[in-house]
């Protein structure tokens, strides 16, 4: 209970017992003017003096009272007014302070809801910088996720790139190794061909020389000469079938007399010595021969 409203029932309590009091102890009627009614009535007259004395003192004491109960009646008011006048103060006063007690109630009020407010946007601030942190650390972890793959991927890029540049490296020994092997073996395979084609024209002209050589003694032995012949020669063209079977002769240059005998007797012979062997009879199926006559 507030001071004002404690003051303002003591000062109720107050009046109501000033006007109890004020009830109890007001001035009753003047003796002077009370009758005894019990003695006979011509005894209770008084001798005219004494009846104007006695008005004269009751009226004056009557006035007396009656100005004391004025007077007291006054100030009975008087403090009922002061009484009323500061339960009317009291009541202002808690009426104001009840104001101000409403006041400051909503004062807090608000205060309580401002410092909810505030501390709901703290928690809001807090829960989104929360949110922020945890975003930027999810993002932080993500990127060092991306940075390590990558990272992982570059070395495996660059593990297989060196894998790669040295399998390279290998095929590219390998494949110099094996052309230098070709390359020898070309070159062995070379001088074994060369030394087979020198071995085989030295077996072809050995043969092709043989060969000739029969073919001039047999048309040598067919040549029929005369002394008008010394000393000169001829060159003819002697065409072959694969049998040695004479398919034409004709004169190249050289001497008409030589040129006729030399095909003469190679007609004679009609069929001139051949090798079977394909390569030398290539050489000799179209040769040209030189004859001279031979003298003894």
């Amino acid at each position: 209970m507030t001071v004002p409203l404690l003051l303002s029932v003591v000062l109720h309590l107050g009046i109501v017992v000033i006007l109890f009091a004020g009830f109890k102890f007001s001035p009753s009627t003047p003796e002077a003017m009370e009758v005894t009614l019990d003695a006979p009535l011509s005894d209770q007259v008084l001798p005219e003096e004494d009846i104007v004395k006695a008005a004269t003192v009751d009226k004056a004491q009557v006035e007396q009272q009656l100005e004391a109960i004025r007077q007291a009646e006054q100030q009975r008011k008087d403090e009922i007014a002061e009484l009323e006048r500061r339960a009317e103060q009291a009541k202002k006063q808690r009426e104001q302070e009840q104001q101000r007690q409403r006041e400051l109630e909503a004062q807090q009020r608000a205060e309580r809801e401002r410092l909810a407010k505030e501390k709901e946007a703290a928690l809001k601030q807090q829960k989104e910088a929360e949110r922020r942190a945890a975003e930027a650390e999810k993002r932080r972890k993500a990127e060092e996720e991306a940075a390590r793959k990558a990272e992982e991927e570059r070395k495996r890029r660059e593990e297989e790139a060196r894998r790669l540049e040295e399998e390279r490296k290998r095929k590219e020994a390998e494949e110099r190794a094996r052309a230098e092997r070709e390359r020898l073996m070309q070159e062995e395979l070379e001088r074994e061909r060369q030394a087979r084609a020198a071995a085989r024209s030295r077996q072809v002209q050995s043969e092709l020389g043989k060969y000739t050589n029969l073919i001039k003694a047999t048309i040598q032995r067919n040549l029929i000469s005369d002394p008008s012949m010394q000393g000169k020669q001829c060159v003819v063209n002697i065409r072959l079938a694969s049998s040695g079977f004479v398919i034409s002769v004709n004169r190249v240059s050289g001497d008409p007399g030589v040129c006729k005998a030399t095909e003469n007797a190679v007609l004679k012979a009609g069929t001139l010595p051949v090798s079977e062997d394909p390569e030398v009879f290539a050489k000799m199926k179209d040769i040209n021969l030189t004859f001279a006559p031979e003298f003894n």
